[in-house]
């Protein structure tokens, strides 16, 4: 097993480059349901935190209330993955819905975007527009290389 100070550096620059993962929650009868989402991850050499923009819909609230754990997994082409298995929590209050906003607005494309650009987010604290914080629990990093025996290591994290 690997140090978070190893792991999270690469895996935030997989996730970044991919950009786009299936998230996957549980319903109340335990039945798995995915979707696709744009996370965005901060590490600060000691705690890696990641933040989803999304609509805070009845099925999301229902699964998260029920268990409040959301598996991500990305996949690239080149048969990179990365996986971040995490902890979530809903986040409503209007200072951390700005700064959120406000986040994803300043950082470079592919991960960052204009929020706006979604019509019913109207502002950082309309009701359609939610945040969910990410702790992950569990990191593996996974490069295409390592499968095709062309070099590389498999990197896993877990608390």
């Amino acid at each position: 097993m690997n140090s978070l100070a190893k792991v999270a550096p690469a895996f935030v620059a997989m996730a970044h480059s991919i950009v786009w993962a299936s998230a996957a929650t549980v319903d109340g009868q335990g039945r798995p349901r995915s979707r696709i989402l744009h996370p965005l991850w901060q590490w600060d050499g000691e705690q890696l935190t990641g933040w989803i923009a999304t609509g805070p819909t009845a099925t999301k609230r229902a699964h998260l209330a029920h268990s409040p754990y959301l598996s991500l997994n990305y996949w690239a082409p080149s048969q990179d993955t990365c996986l971040a298995e995490c902890r979530a929590e809903w986040r409503f209050d209007d200072e951390t819905r700005t700064r959120i906003w406000q986040l994803f607005a300043e950082t470079p494309p592919p991960v960052g975007y204009d929020p706006a650009i979604i019509p019913a987010w109207t502002s950082p604290t309309a009701p359609a527009f939610a945040v969910l914080r990410l702790a992950p629990w569990r990191l593996r990093v996974f490069p295409g290389t390592v499968l095709f025996g062309q070099g590389g290591e498999v990197l896993t994290w877990q608390e």
